[in-house]
Parts: C-alpha cells; structure tokens; sequence
C-alpha cells in the first residue's frame, strides 16, 4: 500500500475545524436545553476546538501505522495486535490530554482531584474514543484503495492506448510495403512503353516514400496532408493510365485542419483505379470528397467505373487496404465510425465518416 496522498495535514486540519464546531454547536444547543448559564460559551468552543485539533495531530501517526501495518486479509494476524495495542494508547492519551486541558482551563477548582476526573473520563469517553480512531484507519483505508484504484484505472488506459498504438503501427507496417509494391509493379509495366513516364512516375514515387517516412509511428494526420499525398500518388497512375484517368478534388477549405488515420485515403482511390477504372475500356474519373457534417468529417471516394461483381466485392473486401483500413478505423473510433460501400449507376461510392477533431482540438487536449 502506498501513502494516500489526500491525507494530508490541511484537509485534516479542515476536517478537525468542522468537528469543532459541530461539537460545539450541540454543546451549546445541550447547554441551553439545561437552563445552564451562557457565559461558558467561549470555553465550549475552547475545549472542542483542542479535542479534535488534538486527533488532528495524532492523524498522521494513525495513518502511518494503518499504511504500515493494513487490515488485509493475508495481513490481518500481524495487524489487528498493533491496531489493538494502538487504539488504547491513543485513546487514553487523548484522555489524558483532554482531561488536562479542561483541568487547566477550569473556571473554578473542581470538586473533584484530577485522578479521579480522569479516571471517570477513562470510563465515559473511552467507546467514543476507540470510534474516533478506527474512523481514522478507515479512513485512511479509503483513500489508499481509492489511490491504488485511480493507478489501476490510468494504468490500464495506458496499456490500452500502448496497444492500439502498436496495432496501427502493425497495420500501417503492412499497407505501405503494399502500396510501393503496387507502384513499383506500375512502374515497371510503364518501363516497356514509355521511359519518360515511368521516370516521371519514380520522381512521384521518392516523393511519396519522402512523406512516408516522415509519418511512421503518426496515427492521425491533418486531412490536407492526407490529400498531399493522395495527389501524388494520383498523378503516377494519371502518368500510367494517361488519359484514361482523371482525378479530382472536392474538398471544403474547413477539413483541410481535420485530423484524419494516418493513409486512410490512398488505399480507397488505389482500389477504385484498381476495380472501377482500369477494367474500363474508356476514360474512368475519380473524385474524392471531404465534407464537415456538424460533429462529423465525411470522406467519400467516387468512381464511374464498370462496379464490382459480387465476387469482386468479396474479394475487396478482403484484400489488404480494405480490411486494414477497416481495421485501423475501429481501433481508433470504435463504434463512432462508418466505413460503407454504395453501388451507383455507374461505379462505386466509398465513404468513411468519422468524428471531427481539428489540429487545434489535438493541441488543446495534450496540453491539458
């Protein structure tokens, strides 16, 4: 068990201030039922104050000896004689002092001698007493498991966090070698028919692996970025297809600052060059749309190719960039996200929508 850091000597100061009053408060109340005389008010707050201000002061060494020694269950035989042991010291020097004080302070001399107050002290107060200071261990008890609760809990969150992490990472690790697998391929098909394109398409490529490199372990990008680098990659297949390919951009000046996953664009636009364009004897087109919906960013992928078959669907979604793009997506957003698949009249609509967090949002939040 560890020191609970709420136990400290202000609050229990605070707490020993609210005790005296409240004790001295019904004190007063009880005096005035009595029919006693009201001049002894100030000496009621007096000796309530020093009753409580002196288990204040006991607080501390009570709750070393409850850290110390916990009322656990594998811990219990070796505790409960020190708690017993314990709690008669500590109670019967309150007495003691209590008594003393009020000894001290008296108006007039008392009736009785000192030993004899104290031992009658000893026999009314003593239940009162234990009370007191098995409240303190239970006290202390609480706020060290609800210590150790808070550490469990954060600790548990990091984990998780550390875990997602490294499964974005995992997924990212597989989608990149895929995708310069794929262009290479391009550009190598492209080397047979036009040199100049294809050292076109090489320059794109450095470019793209330049950007690469500068995301590996970045879970979230700003969406501009994320377009940054879906436009280079759509100009080496612009290059590869010619003017079979066009690409296009629509996206609202307000999403450029939305945090999007890391290369969740280009693995939709390859597939819908891949399936929608490239099986089409014409010229195919491609738009990509970014859109604020409230709390919502949306992104859709569009394409006027030849569709999928329900074979070719299937296929899909089991290729490499749908299933990590879908992974990715629910660990980073759970159940707040949309990944869906449309057939349109002429090709396919692929739209992800996920929860708007702007690169301001990201900053506030870690500075906090």
């Amino acid at each position: 068990m560890t020191t609970p850091r709420g136990l400290t000597l202000r609050w229990t100061l605070v707490a020993a201030t609210a005790l005296a009053a409240l004790s001295a408060t019904l004190a007063y109340n009880i005096t005035i039922a009595a029919g006693q005389p009201l001049q002894m008010w100030r000496r009621l707050i007096l000796i309530n104050g020093f009753y409580w201000y002196v288990w204040a002061l006991f607080a501390p060494a009570i709750g070393w000896l409850s850290i110390r020694f916990p009322l656990e269950r594998r811990r219990w035989i070796r505790a409960v004689p020190v708690h017993l042991l314990a709690v008669v010291a500590f109670s019967t020097t309150h007495i003691f002092l209590v008594t003393a004080f009020q000894y001290l302070t008296r108006a007039k001399p008392w009736a009785m001698e000192f030993t004899t107050s104290l031992q009658r002290a000893i026999v009314q107060n003593f239940d009162w007493e234990m009370m007191t200071y098995w409240a303190i261990v239970g006290v202390t008890h609480a706020l060290v498991y609800y210590r150790e609760s808070q550490q469990r809990t954060l600790a548990a969150v990091q984990l998780e966090a550390k875990l997602a992490a490294a499964q974005l990472q995992n997924l990212q690790a597989q989608l990149q070698p895929h995708f310069f697998f794929n262009t290479l391929h391009a550009i190598s098909a492209l080397m047979h028919r036009d040199v100049n394109a294809a050292d076109r398409m090489l320059t794109r490529l450095s470019d793209l692996l330049r950007l690469s490199l500068e995301r590996i372990g970045v879970a979230e990008v700003p969406l501009k970025d994320e377009v940054e680098f879906v436009q280079k990659y759509a100009e080496i297949e612009c290059t590869r297809f010619q003017d079979r390919l066009t690409v296009t951009f629509d996206i609202e000046p307000e999403t450029l600052d939305a945090l999007v996953p890391n290369l969740i664009l280009q693995p939709i636009v390859e597939n819908a060059i891949r399936h929608g364009i490239a099986p089409r004897n014409g010229p195919g087109h491609v738009v990509v749309v970014a859109r604020r919906d409230d709390d919502r960013l949306s992104m859709e992928v569009q394409d006027d190719g030849v569709g999928l078959s329900e074979d070719t669907f299937i296929a899909m979604q089991k290729g490499i960039g749908v299933s990590n793009t879908r992974a990715r997506l629910v660990h980073q957003y759970g159940s707040r996200h949309r990944f869906e698949f449309s057939r349109r009249p002429a090709g396919l609509a692929v739209r992800v929508v996920i929860p708007w967090r702007s690169g301001r949002q990201a900053a506030d939040d870690s500075s906090q």
